[in-house]
């Protein structure tokens, strides 16, 4: 880099960097969907989700490139024709001169990533990592430095996630003591089992289903249970995005390059609103 022109390889480079490639899951589809490497970039927006409100965001901010969690294209398209949702956000990009770079499960596999922002947020102590996943750390469990309520334990979670119409679906004894805490951002149903190994009380994760989550309780000691803690895809994958800023303009100044940057608050849990059924005996 020189001190007049920061590009996107750059830039690129950098995050492949601090979130490589090859520590994907075999599944996963990362790294630069659109823009050219040599276009200058002076000003990057990081989100979780590239929705279409947050392109628009960033196309309507002056931003240069878009930096997401999640892929915009993670399956075969055959079209990028706007009569789509793919193709309407492809031709927005390319339409607004906006690059966007995609660090997935590289980013939640990190150190620094995804699930040490979690354990962050919960107040975790002697983190280490959950389980391994195709070679790689997924996950997060540490311990609370003091025991103390499940509800107790939520309320302190939801006041550092960011606000999401649904909030926290809590499984489990309100008043029931925790201290050993798994945590993993995002869909989590497919590692209860980790979770219990690791001897957790109360696993954060997202995403839970009713059959696995039943399942999963059922599973449980009576005398030792685990509760569970749903706290949204995208809020528990939002706490990373601030620190993942950071560390880009750390490491750009340090090349001798500057960039602005900022997180998207826009809010892109798919649920917009909760109406709570009524709580009296059915009838």
């Amino acid at each position: 880099m020189n001190n007049s022109t920061t590009t996107l390889a750059d830039v690129t480079r950098i995050l492949d960097g601090f979130y490589p490639p090859s520590t994907a899951q075999s599944w996963d589809a990362v790294g630069l969907v659109t823009g050219d490497p040599e276009q200058p970039i002076e000003r990057v927006l990081f989100a979780v989700d590239p929705a279409m409100s947050v392109i628009d965001e960033a196309v309507t901010g002056g931003y240069d490139l878009l930096v997401t969690h999640h892929p915009l294209l993670m399956r075969g398209v055959k079209s990028v024709a706007t009569t789509s949702g793919k193709g309407r956000a492809v031709t927005a990009l390319v339409v607004g001169d906006v690059a966007l770079y995609a660090a997935h499960t590289n980013a939640d596999v990190a150190t620094p990533g995804v699930n040490d922002a979690l354990a962050a947020a919960c107040g975790l102590q002697d983190v280490e990592p959950l389980v391994e996943s195709e070679g790689q750390p997924l996950g997060r469990v540490g311990e609370l430095p003091q025991s103390m309520t499940l509800r107790a334990f939520c309320e302190r979670l939801a006041a550092a996630l960011p606000p999401a119409p649904v909030g926290l679906r809590v499984s489990g004894e309100a008043e029931a003591s925790v201290q050993r805490v798994a945590v993993l951002g995002g869909a989590g149903d497919g590692e209860f089992g980790a979770a219990r190994r690791a001897g957790a009380d109360v696993y954060v994760t997202a995403d839970l289903r009713h059959h696995p989550a039943i399942e999963a309780r059922e599973e449980d000691d009576p005398a030792a249970p685990m509760f569970l803690v749903d706290a949204g895809h995208w809020a528990t994958e939002w706490l990373w995005l601030q620190h993942a800023c950071e560390r880009l303009v750390k490491a750009v100044r340090e090349s001798g390059g500057d960039i602005e940057v900022h997180v998207s608050t826009t809010c892109t849990d798919p649920w917009n609103f909760l109406v709570p059924t009524n709580e009296g005996e059915m009838q």
